[in-house]
């Protein structure tokens, strides 16, 4: 499996002031924070009161993009539309992440309006339901409700992306192995950013990470899972989907950062989707704290990292130049 890896790593990069900043600035915020609180199911509660306080500051698009409502019996979340998307037959559809306790739709619109100008589509971002009240099992089927949605509305499955980051990484996994399985329309392919995809806290780089991940702490994201899996094995795929089987899913693109927790969650998974038979397109971002896209607004990392997307996207679609690892 290392020598995989080795093929699909990228080379360094050059870190942005800002990146330090927004590390230095984590570390002394939200890092302790997150260590303080995330100790039992009160405060994982309290920790998402605190970062739905955000949610204003985060929901704020520019004046020309479309944020519209979705409520229906199976579906609640928002479409998400820049004027170049208007009339485009291809849609993303994207699951947020936070730990499957907090985070909404509104709150990664930072994400989901970028990708919608780069991929030139419409976004639809569910709100599935939440921690302590649902598991494993809800969070399925409501990803696999809003796929059919899409299909509904007389999109083909090659016309959809599936995309979340971090528990939506997670999520979209889970969905693709779900829709293989039940026998669905395929996307035309995966993108996971900075993905949780084991529960059992087998990564190294939860450990081998733990002082250099401004954001996460190793003991919040062990109770988070102890707290989600109690009784289940955390070896079970809709637990932990890097310990299902790839084979047969679409081309998937992986973005991650070189100093998160999360790290070789990303790593394992890409090796084993390449083991597989599934094209991977990995990248592994130097210091880059988790879900940075979702902090391009003053990270020029996170900029860039939507057109990285786009490229990827375009390649899958319409390939007419290799697609460099």
């Amino acid at each position: 499996m290392s020598h995989s890896l080795r093929d699909i790593l990228r080379p360094r990069q050059q870190v942005s002031p800002q990146a330090y900043a927004i590390d230095w600035a984590m570390s002394l915020s939200v890092r302790p924070l997150a260590h303080l609180t995330v100790r039992s199911s009160s405060g994982l509660l309290t920790l998402r009161r605190l970062f739905g306080a955000t949610a204003p500051l985060l929901a704020r698009v520019p004046s020309r993009v479309q944020v519209l409502p979705v409520r229906t019996p199976q579906v609640r979340g928002e479409w998400v539309r820049v004027p170049s998307a208007a009339g485009s037959r291809q849609v993303v559809l994207y699951l947020h992440g936070g730990g499957y306790f907090f985070g909404s739709a509104a709150m990664h619109r930072q994400v989901t309006w970028r990708m919608s100008r780069q991929l030139r589509r419409p976004v639809l971002a569910i709100d599935y339901r939440l921690a302590p009240r649902h598991t494993f099992e809800d969070w399925r089927d409501d990803a696999v409700q809003a796929y059919q949605y899409l299909l509904a509305r007389g999109y083909e499955g090659k016309d959809i992306v599936i995309s979340g980051d971090s528990a939506g990484g997670h999520l979209t996994l889970v969905l693709l192995q779900t829709l293989r399985d039940r026998g669905l329309p395929m996307p035309s392919c995966g993108v996971c950013i900075s993905p949780w995809t084991d529960l059992s806290g087998d990564s190294p780089s939860i450990h081998g990470n733990a002082r250099r991940d401004p954001f996460i702490p190793p003991s919040a994201l062990q109770f988070i899972s102890r707290f989600l899996t109690r009784d289940r094995s955390p070896y079970d795929a809709l637990v932990s989907p890097l310990h299902g089987s790839f084979t047969g899913l679409p081309p998937l693109y992986v973005l991650v950062g070189s100093t998160e927790v999360l790290r070789d969650d990303a790593r394992r998974m890409a090796a084993k989707a390449r083991a597989a038979g599934v094209r991977v397109h990995y990248e592994e971002w130097h210091r880059m704290p988790h879900v940075f896209p979702l902090m391009a607004a003053v990270l020029p990392e996170g900029r860039s990292a939507f057109r990285h997307i786009a490229r990827f996207v375009a390649e899958i679609e319409s390939p007419v130049l290799p697609l460099a690892a």
